[in-house]
């Protein structure tokens, strides 16, 4: 039997180089996927240059969407923020969590208001099993980074919903300044010359703004957690008023002639703050050497507030139930899966990123947990669509907003529902030729309308929606 010839110098380091690649990739296989989840406050659908803008600078957002999926039937699951936060958290519509209005709200008149606003609760129940707590028992380490709007303490804060870490949450939904120390008061609409004290929601010094500060306390988590799995979940209080934008990036915006502009002058020099905290959390993750195994969710709670930017070709504002408050930013990143500058036109909404997560991660689902979500997985990895009847809505609510009314929403593939619950009415809309909703076309289709209503109330019936009532005391038909 010949004897074996020793290996060159070169076919050695060859070898060694080979074993090298599939030892890391076997390590990079089996080490826990981490989660970035990037949370906006009142960020317009179209307010992204993903989605077509060329007046808001967005690097580093544009950057997700080109690594990942962008979904450009992307909602949120209210038209006002504590309600999406609440359905984020759960995986549930807000109308299940019985959470469907803004807290602590304050805007319905018995006078001027037909109907009794449905119950809402004021705080996200402690019973539910939210996102984090499912990834802390898989032993993740979760921190929460801004605004939480989603109960007051001493027992409803992040801290006690399964975060480690609670940077800058409170109960109120926007802060009293962007600018150190924060604070500010908040005059109740209903309560006359009642206001509500803003404080300090963190530590700093004179020359802080906010979004920074955030971006700074998230970057810092992320390179203290190099070595173990983790959830950040930085939920910017911007882009919310008060419309206070750093100087020298106003000052750019100011330049440009007020007919070539799409919002604000203050609005977009905060939307370009928030798209530098991504480049900072984004430049963390990969100096720690997670970017391939890092999923990453960027959205918004709601459609763009009015008179800060303009959401045409989408119709109304934040709080309105058309298109312009409801469909926002929505991508995800989600290296060696979703293939790079993708795009999906399925219908999609905040509670399927529950079950989403969970998948990526290759945890066990909670059906128990996030009934309303759907698994987004088949589509992330191109193998399909999802199934499911429609995507709804249930806002039994008045909230002052400009074209607000109460109602109640089905959409199914092209077409969308809405009930005015205050008047029965309903409007009809295809959205793949009328995506500004301008031709109402309930009376034209009417055996559409009415299986949507149908489908719409069976669906109210099913989660537990809480309807309006009559109001005894209004004035407005006397």
């Amino acid at each position: 039997m010949p004897h074996s010839q020793p290996l060159s110098s070169r076919a050695r380091i060859f070898l060694s180089l080979v074993l090298c690649c599939i030892f890391s990739s076997v390590a990079l296989a089996s080490k826990p996927l981490n989660v970035v989840f990037f949370l906006i406050d009142d960020l317009g659908w179209n307010d992204v240059g993903a989605s077509g803008s060329d007046y808001y600078k967005t690097p580093n957002i544009d950057q997700l969407a080109r690594d990942g999926m962008r979904f450009t039937n992307g909602y949120a699951a209210c038209n006002v923020c504590s309600p999406t936060r609440a359905s984020i958290m759960t995986g549930k519509y807000p109308a299940r969590v019985m959470l469907t209005q803004w807290l602590p709200s304050g805007r319905w008149d018995a006078k001027q208001h037909k109907l009794r606003e449905g119950r809402y609760l004021s705080n996200l129940p402690l019973e539910e099993v939210t996102i984090a707590e499912a990834l802390r028992e898989a032993g993740y380490t979760n921190a929460f980074m801004g605004k939480w709007h989603l109960g007051p303490l001493p027992y409803y804060f992040p801290e006690h919903q399964g975060f480690d870490v609670n940077v800058a949450g409170r109960d109120y939904g926007a802060p009293g300044s962007y600018w150190y120390p924060y604070e500010g008061s908040w005059l109740i609409p209903t309560t006359p010359g009642i206001r509500i004290f803003k404080d300090n929601p963190l530590p700093g010094q004179e020359g802080d703004y906010l979004v920074d500060k955030l971006a700074e306390k998230g970057e810092a988590f992320v390179r203290e957690q190099a070595d173990k799995p983790f959830f950040l979940m930085m939920s910017h209080y911007a882009v919310h008023s008060p419309l206070q934008g750093k100087p020298d990036k106003v000052a750019r915006y100011e330049a440009i002639p007020e007919d070539e502009r799409q919002g604000e002058p203050h609005y977009a020099a905060m939307v370009e703050s928030v798209d530098d905290s991504v480049g900072r959390i984004m430049k963390a993750v990969q100096d720690i050497g997670a970017a391939d195994n890092t999923l990453v969710i960027f959205t918004s709670d709601n459609g763009g507030m009015w008179r800060a930017t303009d959401n045409a070709p989408l119709r109304a504002n934040k709080g309105s139930n058309y298109e312009g408050g409801l469909r926002v930013p929505f991508i995800i990143k989600w290296p060696g899966v979703a293939k790079a500058g993708s795009v999906s036109d399925e219908p999609v909404i905040s509670p399927d990123f529950y079950p989403t997560i969970l998948s990526a991660l290759g945890l066990p689902a909670k059906p128990d947990q996030h009934k309303d979500g759907a698994d987004l997985t088949p589509i992330l990895k191109g193998e399909g669509g999802i199934e499911r009847e429609a995507i709804f809505w249930h806002y039994p609510h008045y909230n002052r907003h400009p074209e607000n009314f109460p109602s109640s929403i089905a959409r199914q593939g092209d077409w969308k529902l809405i009930e005015k619950l205050d008047t029965g009415e309903l409007e009809l809309y295809d959205l793949s030729s009328d995506v500004g909703e301008s031709v109402n076309l309930a009376k034209k289709e009417k055996a559409r309308a009415r299986r949507l209503l149908a489908m719409l109330e069976s669906w109210r019936e099913a989660v537990g929606a809480d309807p309006m009532r009559p109001n005894p005391n209004y004035e407005g038909d006397k």
